[in-house]
């Protein structure tokens, strides 16, 4: 498989590439902090497969003070026993909402995000996690290659 850049989005297309970022600046305006923002983000595009993200917010994560030990245990999040219940929560709600065709949203995993977090909290997370999924899709599709780096 070639990797290969195909499209440059926002050279292509200015105004959608603005409007996903328009979603991105409504979804940083809130009130969760960074440092779970990023956690939801790298672990969607773990899932993902998507280089170009995982590259970006395992640097931003970084820059907020996550430890490169945490951020290397994230696959393994659930017998890591290094992410609280607020996290783990969170995390479960990133899978299900990544993962919605296999998953179809329990009602476990919907039980485990409401005892931690408020449903307004719900909502600004899920559209965190639909953004995530929105932009592992584009950079995915388009093969945007991490920060630096040359393909080949």
């Amino acid at each position: 498989m070639s990797h290969a850049p195909r499209i440059d989005l926002p050279r292509q297309h200015p105004a959608a590439y603005a409007a996903m970022y328009g979603l991105q600046k409504h979804v940083n305006a809130g009130s969760l902090p960074i440092q779970l923002h990023e956690l939801v983000k790298m672990r969607a595009s773990q899932i993902n497969g998507c280089a170009f993200c995982l590259d970006l917010h395992a640097r931003v994560a970084r820059e907020h003070g996550e430890s490169d030990r945490r951020l290397h245990l994230l696959n393994a999040w659930r017998e890591s026993g290094v992410f609280d219940a607020r996290e783990c929560a969170a995390l479960a709600w990133t899978e299900a909402l990544t993962r919605v065709e296999q998953s179809q949203v329990p009602d476990a995993v919907y039980d485990e995000v409401r005892a931690q977090f408020s449903e307004a909290e719900i909502v600004e997370l899920s559209m965190a996690i639909v953004a995530i999924n929105g932009w592992n899709r584009l950079m995915v599709a388009f093969r945007a290659p991490p920060a630096g780096h040359t393909p080949g």
